[in-house]
């Protein structure tokens, strides 16, 4: 009966604690404790990501593309096309945009992402390095595909510059902090 007990109120205390967290109060004001609506919505592409296209009817304009390093994919028949900073669906839009201006009558095309730009990791880590990103990757799982954290790591917070921005943000280490594709994570060293 005396193990029910505590661990109802382990169960509560983390409970408690995941609600401090996910409203900022347990945060400080520098760290951020929620993704922006756009990040947590849809993905937006970058340089690096590879995209199955396909033009419904028109199998010589369908296919596998890669988004350079301008942003662009060069397609069949409508040439460069801009593709950074851009959901799927917006890419999918300006794609039936151009084919619809001379080339096809009612172009219907869908767009998916077949692999993602990588995510890089540095720091407190075992193996810091360049890493294939997967949907649903957090903080703790990237750390763990590096080997770990190292004895001197902070394991409360890390710091991430997201693709595309000019500085890293501290972000509290939960088991929920995201990862997004191009992300560099740096796990800093603790101080005694």
């Amino acid at each position: 009966m005396n193990i029910i007990i505590k661990s109802l109120f382990f169960i509560l205390g983390c409970l408690a604690l995941a609600a401090c967290q996910s409203t900022g109060i347990a945060s400080g004001n520098s760290v951020k404790s929620s993704e922006t609506t756009r990040e947590a919505t849809e993905y937006v592409l970058g340089s690096g990501d590879q995209l199955r296209i396909i033009v419904f009817g028109e199998e010589n304009l369908s296919g596998e593309f890669v988004v350079d390093s301008s942003g662009f994919i060069s397609m069949p028949l409508i040439g460069e096309v801009a593709a950074g900073q851009k959901s799927i669906r917006e890419f999918q839009r300006s794609v039936e945009s151009k084919l619809l201006d001379g080339y096809l009558k009612d172009p219907r095309v869908s767009a998916e992402v077949l692999n993602f730009r990588p995510y890089y990791i540095l720091g407190e880590v075992t193996t810091s390095g360049e890493y294939p990103f997967s949907n649903g990757l957090t903080v703790l799982n990237a750390v763990a595909t590096a080997g770990g954290f190292t004895y001197r790591a902070n394991t409360k917070v890390v710091y991430i510059k997201r693709a595309g921005e000019q500085n890293e943000v501290q972000y509290p280490l939960t088991v929920s902090t995201a990862v997004q594709p191009g992300d560099t994570i740096r796990v800093a060293e603790r101080l005694f």
